[in-house]
């Protein structure tokens, strides 16, 4: 999983332009997010058409404002430069979970 440098909203949807993605928003303290770390790999097996991309909540606070990102761990598909979906909120997300979103998402 790629991880996302320090970006804002505009550059990121420029960065994103071409392609589908799915933005994985994390922090090392949150014990949720680390529930849904080891599933990760799996999950981006079964998704190969989209590539997966690792932000950093905390180094991209300002970003996450911008997107409107209030709980993490959230997961925000983009295709070709655009939002398409996303499932974001505080709660703990399950490796199933995930999976059904990218099922309608992608």
């Amino acid at each position: 999983m790629k991880i996302l440098e320090k970006i804002n909203a505009i550059d990121l949807e420029k960065k994103l332009s071409s392609g589908t993605y799915v933005l994985f928003f994390t922090a090392d303290w949150c014990p949720d997010c680390r529930f849904i770390k080891p599933a990760m790999p799996q999950i981006e097996e079964k998704y190969t058409e989209s590539t997966f991309i690792q932000v950093d909540r905390d180094e991209n606070i300002s970003l996450c404002q911008e997107l409107g990102i209030m709980g993490i761990p959230s997961f925000v598909v983009y295709r070709n430069g655009k939002e398409i979906a996303r499932f974001v909120n505080k709660d703990r997300k399950t490796k199933e979970e995930v999976e059904r979103f990218l099922d309608q998402a992608v």
